[in-house]
C-alpha cells in the first residue's frame, strides 16, 4: 500500500455547512475503503491548511479517484502528496549515483 498525505482547505460552501462535516468525513472513510484503502489519520489543523489526512491506498489511481471525489462535492480543496516511509527513503537514497 502506498501512503498519501492530503492537505485540505474548506471552501466557502464547506464553512457554511461545517456542521455536516463529520458526516462528510464518514463518507470519505467509506470511499477509501471502497477503493481498497483506509484513512490512517485525520487532524483538524491551524495554519495554512484546515485538515491533514493520511491515507493508505493501493496506487496513484485510487488516490486520484479519492481526491477528485472529495473535491467534486465542493466543500473542500485538496492537495495530495505521495509519501515514502523511512525504509523507502533509505532504499531510494542508496540507489542515487
Amino acid at each position: 500500500m502506498a501512503t498519501y498525505i492530503v492537505l485540505v482547505n474548506y471552501t466557502d460552501q464547506g464553512i457554511r455547512t461545517i456542521k455536516d462535516s463529520p458526516k462528510r468525513l464518514a463518507g470519505v472513510k467509506k470511499l477509501a475503503t471502497r477503493l481498497k484503502g483506509k484513512m490512517k489519520a485525520f487532524y483538524l489543523t491551524l495554519g495554512s491548511h484546515d485538515i491533514v489526512a493520511i491515507f493508505e491506498l493501493p496506487n496513484d489511481e485510487a488516490a486520484a479517484k479519492l481526491s477528485l471525489s472529495i473535491g467534486a462535492q465542493g466543500n473542500v480543496r485538496t492537495t495530495t502528496l505521495k509519501a515514502f516511509s523511512e525504509a523507502e527513503y533509505r532504499r531510494i537514497v542508496a540507489a542515487v549515483g
